[in-house]
């Protein structure tokens, strides 16, 4: 990356930003789900917590640049959110279309300064409302285990049904042969 001298700011050259394209394009195109959010105002303290939680639920968060992120929607399903990316923009993606919003939602209640503007999950754009409501889903591996739980309970209630029967039976003939000793 090249400082430009009179600012301190970063710019990248052809190749870096040609590089980026190709990377957000991968994005764009592979994710189960992307979120896009205004984050002006996070501390890097708070990146970096947002950044840890989203990488324990298998999700990302990247600042993007809105020019390199215009170009790389070209083309792509996500094309219909490029109307959102102006002023300081992130996005949030998974796979799991339940974890990137999952995340962005809890962490934009407690903390004002990030602030969802919307998202994509496949080729459906998402209004604000849209990704608090896939935010509010059991993710991937909740209900993974509720599958689970549903298909093992099945297996308790009938070994419990089939022994059922013997016990009741071993309770009459031991009844009977109690009634047959007093006698």
């Amino acid at each position: 990356m090249k400082k430009a001298a009179s600012f301190g700011v970063t710019q990248l050259d052809r190749t870096e930003k040609a590089e980026m394209v190709k990377s957000l394009k991968t994005v764009f195109e592979n994710s189960g789900v992307l979120v896009v959010a205004h984050y002006s105002g996070l501390t890097v303290s708070d990146m970096t917590t947002l950044r840890g939680r989203m990488a324990e639920a298998g999700a990302h968060f990247q600042v993007i640049k809105n020019r390199l992120a215009k170009i790389a929607l070209d083309g792509t399903p996500c094309a219909g959110i490029s109307e959102l990316l102006t002023g300081p923009i992130a996005i949030a993606f998974s796979d799991d279309p339940v974890a990137a919003p999952k995340v962005t939602a809890a962490f934009a209640k407690e903390n004002e300064h990030l602030v969802i503007l919307g998202g994509v999950m496949g080729k459906d754009i998402l209004d604000v409302d849209g990704v608090k409501v896939l935010a509010e889903l059991p993710s991937l591996d909740e209900l993974r285990a509720r599958l689970v739980g549903m298909i093992s309970t099945p297996a308790t209630r009938i070994a419990g049904i089939l022994q059922a029967p013997a016990g009741q039976l071993a309770r009459v003939i031991g009844a009977y042969g109690a009634s047959q000793d007093a006698a």
